[in-house]
């Protein structure tokens, strides 16, 4: 199982901050968030940016290490 923490509109579509879903690659894992929250969260993760361990990931078929979280980071509006 992944960690994966749900920050800003990203926590509202899935509604919750953070979860545990399982899946060996970035897009197994957000696929099964998909699933778990339908169409909602679906829309946000389109515009959203991933990050595995941290890092930025624009390849879903990178694979998920042991123990590592994954940060779904909406766009933020700000100045």
């Amino acid at each position: 199982m992944t960690t994966i923490r749900y920050f800003a509109g990203a926590a509202e579509a899935a509604g919750t901050d953070e979860e545990e879903l399982a899946g060996a690659t970035v897009g197994e894992v957000l696929a099964a968030a998909r699933s778990a929250h339908g169409t909602r969260l679906a829309d946000v993760l389109e515009r959203c940016s991933v990050l595995h361990a941290g890092r930025y990931v624009d390849d879903e078929s990178t694979p998920v290490t042991a123990g590592a979280t994954i940060d779904v980071l909406p766009p933020f509006a700000g100045g």
